[in-house]
């Protein structure tokens, strides 16, 4: 029996593609969880929401792509209240805040997939645009624009992010809350309105995620439950806060997948992520780029 290098070999591609599109869906977790030590449970709903939303601006005309973008504002505004509440009723107060808040996030990760749910039904969602369906040639090779597209935009918005977290004052403050928020005091930032921004941020990165997310394939309100493995997979597997540590951990994730996929079918694929997860924890729980 001879190894299927050509199945191999697409698998990889495919796999690296997919990579890129699991860390723009992971971006804004590694920023609340990784760097803010928020239990933000609530993310995988917040991404679901945001492909909705482009859903929504779909019926108007408008590129998926374009309608998260519109959305990032939104988003940010809510990421923003979102935090403030966070802060103001577990946060400043103390003890068990950790245990406390992620109650209040698997709560708020319910209300949002139940009121998809009463929304938009239980059937699933899919946008139109110009490249969805068609595909690049490249010989016998055949690569998804859809998938392009998705690659394209998270490692666009990868760069951004690790550019504004290591060339601004404003992005190191964000690196630096949550090591060490006296020194933060002693240059002149307020850690607490430094979370709340970098909240904010994590949640407006949930529009376009979530906008690539409705390209890639149909959504349906309870696809967040798919999604939390694979989103806390990359961001332990990164290093907990590290975006190019997110880029590597989404490319690590989606060629593991992509390969189980293709070698051992798609009931396998869905337990990678979980199975490399436990595995990481086991032997390196401060991930790849750890701090």
């Amino acid at each position: 029996m001879t190894f299927p290098f050509d199945l191999f070999f697409d698998a990889l591609l495919f796999g690296l593609m997919l990579g890129c599109f699991y860390a723009a869906v992971s971006l804004g977790l590694s920023v609340s969880f990784g760097l803010l030590d928020v239990p933000h449970v609530a993310h995988p709903a917040l991404l679901i929401a945001g492909s909705y939303g482009a859903y929504l601006l779909g019926d108007f005309g408008l590129d998926p792509i374009l309608s998260g973008i519109l959305l990032m504002p939104l988003f940010y505004l809510f990421g923003i209240l979102l935090y403030r509440f966070y802060y103001e009723t577990f946060e400043s107060r103390g003890n068990a805040a950790g245990v406390n808040g992620l109650a209040f996030f698997f709560g708020l990760a319910f209300i949002i997939e139940v009121g998809l749910i009463v929304f938009f039904g239980v059937d699933q969602r899919s946008v139109s645009a110009s490249y969805i369906g068609k595909s690049l040639e490249l010989g016998d090779i055949r690569l998804p624009f859809r998938l392009l597209v998705a690659a394209g935009v998270a490692l666009f918005l990868t760069l951004t992010l690790s550019l504004y977290f290591s060339k601004t004052f404003t992005g190191r403050a964000i690196k630096a809350v949550g090591q060490d928020e006296g020194a933060l005091r002693l240059m002149g930032a307020n850690p607490i309105k430094i979370k709340q921004l970098a909240f904010g941020i994590a949640t407006a990165v949930n529009a376009l995620a979530g906008a690539m997310l409705i390209v890639v394939s149909p959504v349906e309100p309870t696809m967040d439950r798919i999604y939390i493995g694979r989103t806390f997979c990359v961001v332990v597997l990164a290093g907990m806060g590290s975006m190019s540590g997110t880029l590597v951990a989404g490319l690590l994730l989606g060629v593991a997948e992509s390969i189980v996929l293709t070698m051992l079918g798609a009931s396998w694929a869905t337990a990678v992520s979980f199975g490399i997860l436990l595995l990481i924890l086991a032997v390196r729980p401060q991930g790849l780029f750890g701090r």
